[in-house]
């Protein structure tokens, strides 16, 4: 039967109606578009939510995720979410950002009383699995030390990645990116040497909090007014009204002197924002 199950799920199609209802549901949602050069993509991360519900359709799927009546539908409209957004992150990617950071940023800050006398506080707006939010932990610590005045906010909208991102457990080839002398000080190797995994040391994983957090969320009610805030390669995503209000509210969240990272294909040209432009996709909250 599951030989059945595996042939079925195989030789089906997402039709155009089914991609639509899809593209429709994740546009509202998430605010991300989905073009139609998206629906071999779409159509191979659902099997693997067909065959973990033994369903041998995509009109069965997308019957099940949009029942109202059905109690499973609103895990199910999550797990679709997880699926379809795409997660893709390393250590230190974009580097400049991080030369950025390190060369002129946090001495300038520092020379403000922040992460000294006064809570630096940075915000990774799409973490996915954590990359980003402990790299940042990374490059604070070699300024400020573990026990600089510094914390790291962690973000996502995906369950499955979040939970990815606080077990902080990666294989070697995933952190190749990192310099020796930051694996030495951060990370700890597996005792089973031949699984090729490392995790994050519990000094610095303390330093990163994580949740769940929708950019298209009307408010997005953080702890604390952010002082760095990376949101970086997401915003791409979503079309140009859409980008121009996660950005306003993004500023809102930030202190004015407060500074905002984009990806490296990202602008905010043509948006009145009170940013001004520091340095390549870097920007200052005026």
């Amino acid at each position: 039967m599951d030989a059945e199950l595996h042939c079925d799920i195989y030789s089906q199609k997402l039709t155009s109606d089914e991609f639509g209802i899809i593209q429709t549901y994740i546009q509202d949602k998430c605010g991300i578009r989905l073009p139609l050069t998206k629906k071999d993509m779409v159509e191979g991360r659902l099997r693997k939510r067909l065959k973990a519900l033994h369903l041998s359709t995509y009109g069965e799927y997308i019957a099940l995720v949009f029942n109202s009546a059905d109690p499973g539908a609103e895990r199910e409209q999550m797990n679709l979410i997880d699926t379809i957004t795409t997660n893709k992150t390393d250590f230190f990617r974009e580097p400049n950002h991080f030369e950025f950071l390190t060369e002129r940023l946090l001495p300038q800050l520092e020379k403000n009383g922040l992460g000294t006398e006064r809570t630096l506080n940075v915000w990774s707006s799409a973490c996915s699995t954590g990359e980003e939010p402990y790299t940042l932990a990374m490059v604070l610590a070699e300024h400020f030390g573990l026990k600089g005045n510094f914390r790291v906010y962690a973000s996502d909208i995906s369950y499955s990645v979040l939970e990815r991102a606080v077990k902080a457990v990666y294989t070697t080839e995933k952190v190749s990116d990192i310099p020796d002398q930051f694996k030495k000080k951060y990370m700890l190797r597996s005792k089973d040497s031949a699984s090729g995994l490392v995790r994050i040391k519990p000094e610095l994983r303390q330093k990163v909090s994580f949740g769940r957090l929708n950019l298209m969320n009307e408010s997005y009610n953080l702890p604390v007014e952010m002082n760095v805030v990376f949101c970086r390669n997401v915003i791409i995503y979503f079309n140009h009204q859409t980008q121009y209000e996660i950005i306003g509210k993004i500023c809102s969240n930030m202190v004015r002197g407060g500074y905002l990272f984009l990806g490296h294909s990202e602008s905010v040209h043509g948006m009145e924002l009170p940013l001004n432009t520091v340095a390549p996709t870097v920007f200052f909250r005026i």
